[in-house]
């Protein structure tokens, strides 16, 4: 994969064209705010405040966690970022977006296994962008997005940038 890069190193302080982190849905962090109680009773025999404090903070560290660890997808500067993978736009071609049926249908059945993914669960958008590079053995790239359309806009937008310098 000559465009693909797997660490984030080289990334500029110019502004993104599109930025959005794939946080866990809700239903997670309150599955993560379960645990306060249940990190209090195993301190409760020891002192009930140190019980409380305790639940608490190791509940917003799980939340924290989840939240710090979600990878982030980023179009900037020419690169399009997708948690720690990286490709140049001018290797991408035309990407299609998808919701609802199409979507699972594109997770599932109509997945390529040669194509590099980053699906999460609980996002229902998802963004499919082939790839123009003949030596590369990947395909595509099949993309989680809540806002599916803005990504694909912004795909679009930065492979334009690329092959019409200037603008």
């Amino acid at each position: 994969m000559r465009g693909t890069q797997t660490a984030q190193e080289g990334r500029s302080a110019g502004p993104a064209l599109y930025r959005e982190r794939l946080t866990p849905p809700l239903w997670a962090f309150i599955a993560a705010a379960m645990v306060a109680p249940m990190g209090a009773l195993v301190f409760a025999p020891l002192n009930s405040t140190v019980a409380l404090v305790a639940g608490c903070a190791i509940a917003i560290a799980i939340i924290a966690l989840l939240v710090v660890t979600s990878p982030v997808i980023e179009v900037k500067d020419g690169w399009l970022h997708a948690g720690r993978a990286r490709i140049d736009t001018r290797h991408l071609g035309m990407p299609v977006e998808f919701r609802g049926d199409e979507a699972r249908q594109q997770r599932g059945p109509r997945l390529d296994p040669r194509s590099w993914h980053l699906i999460r669960g609980g996002i229902d958008g998802l963004v499919l962008v082939p790839l123009q590079d003949p030596d590369d053995p990947v395909p595509s790239w099949v993309i989680s997005s809540r806002t599916p359309d803005r990504l694909r806009s912004a795909l679009r937008t930065a492979s334009v940038r690329q092959r019409t310098p200037g603008r």
